[in-house]
């Protein structure tokens, strides 16, 4: 489950989950958030999605074991 609020990257930017939403033609679940900064090549509060199950995945960082993105509470 993805709690809606507030997550930090593992690379440190900030990011604020709407929602998860269903890909229309495989209906895989996507997370839904915006990104808390601006972005010369974005724009400002630019909208992404991402597959739930990558979301949530941990990935190893310097023989670290992290996650990919951390809750770090409500928006």
């Amino acid at each position: 489950m993805i709690k809606i609020g507030k997550y930090q990257h593992y690379k440190g930017k900030f990011y604020e989950v709407i929602g998860v939403a269903k890909h229309s033609e495989t209906l895989e679940e996507m997370v839904v958030y915006r990104a808390l900064y601006n972005s010369k090549e974005f724009g400002k509060n630019a909208l992404w999605v991402r597959p739930k199950k990558m979301f949530l995945e941990k990935i190893i960082v310097n023989g670290k074991k992290l996650p990919r993105f951390k809750y770090v509470g409500k928006s």
